[in-house]
């Protein structure tokens, strides 16, 4: 009998930004089996350009996205820009508030929906804390964004 897996793409990707050493490991294991591609990392800044850069970059250096294939890349900007907006309460901007961001991030790529045919999909989640430049000035913020390719 075959396990049927669960293809809430965004679910996911928020599991896996907030997954610890172990839970990462069958995270990954069930990404692998529907063979979606996924990796994660960290950033920092009062600079929205520089987290998403951030994001965008390391989306390219693990093989997310093709960085020569605009609509892989323009779904890619959307999904950040859209779980950005979740993390910043709609007002995208940091720097400009007197407010950082520091942010555990995880892409997944796949298809989400039986009929393959739905094509690829991108979903990027963010979490991780947002307030003032000032330690202990900060709460946690999640995001997320999912867009077809």
């Amino acid at each position: 009998m075959t396990k049927e897996f669960d293809r809430r793409i965004g679910r996911h990707a928020i599991m896996y930004a907030f997954a610890d050493e172990e839970e990462e490991a069958i995270l990954t294991n069930d990404l692998k089996r529907m063979d979606w591609l996924y990796g994660k990392g960290k950033v920092g800044s009062m600079e929205l350009q520089k987290i998403v850069a951030a994001i965008e970059t390391s989306a390219k250096r693990l093989g997310l996205v093709n960085p020569d294939m605009y609509r892989e890349m323009h779904a890619l900007y959307h999904a950040i820009i859209e779980a950005l907006q979740g993390v910043t309460r709609g007002q995208v901007e940091l720097g400009g508030l007197l407010r950082t961001a520091g942010l555990r991030f995880a892409i997944v790529r796949g298809r989400p929906f039986e009929n393959g045919d739905e094509g690829e999909w991108i979903a990027v989640a963010v979490y991780g804390t947002i307030g003032a430049p000032v330690r202990g000035f900060e709460h946690e913020a999640v995001g997320l964004g999912i867009n077809h390719i």
